[in-house]
């Protein structure tokens, strides 16, 4: 049976192509949570007036791959130790933040954000938030597969290319096979 996982860590568009190398990844969808606005739009959330964090939502398959291994992924492509940036990426709505669906995903990141603490991967302390997710926004449908449709384009090129780089090196052993 199918999960869900919701987390912010930077750009969506980063997120999702990080996450769509991996086997047991079903569904990733670009969108918004965390803030006070009713189905905001990109340009409202890029505002920063709405609260509300770039997020990917997926759905995976608990057998293939485990939420811990998920959560290793999302340490492993965005920085935890900057408040509301990611690189050039600056606001709340770039915040490292997981958004949990059930007190195991909770309890899971907290004891993964203990243990990352505890063997001093950063210099600096982990200000992720893990809080329980309020709401789910899609995201407008550009938003959606966007690196794959946009590898070119000097963003996807320059950022994106790099995260999806690290994590078809660092988990190459979970890769998908390509369709």
């Amino acid at each position: 049976m199918s999960e869900v996982a919701t987390f912010g860590g930077g750009c969506f568009w980063c997120l999702e192509a990080a996450f769509q190398q991996l086997r047991g990844i079903e569904q990733i969808v670009s969108g918004y949570a965390g803030g006070k606005r009713p189905n905001p739009t990109y340009e409202q959330v890029c505002s920063g007036a709405t609260g509300h964090a770039e997020v990917v939502q997926l759905t995976f398959d608990p057998d293939v791959i485990s939420y811990r291994d998920i959560l290793g992924v999302l340490f492993t492509i965005h920085d935890p130790t900057t408040l509301n940036r990611q690189g050039n990426d600056v606001g709340t709505q770039y915040r490292s933040v997981i958004f949990h669906h059930s007190p195991e995903q909770e309890r899971a990141a907290r004891e993964v954000i203990a243990d990352l603490e505890r063997e001093q991967v950063w210099d600096d302390p982990i200000v992720t938030e893990v809080l329980p997710l309020p709401a789910f926004y899609p995201a407008e449908e550009y938003h959606r597969d966007y690196y794959n449709r946009n590898s070119s384009q000097p963003y996807c090129a320059a950022v994106v290319a790099s995260k999806v780089a690290k994590v078809r090196k660092q988990y190459f052993d979970r890769l998908a096979k390509p369709a």
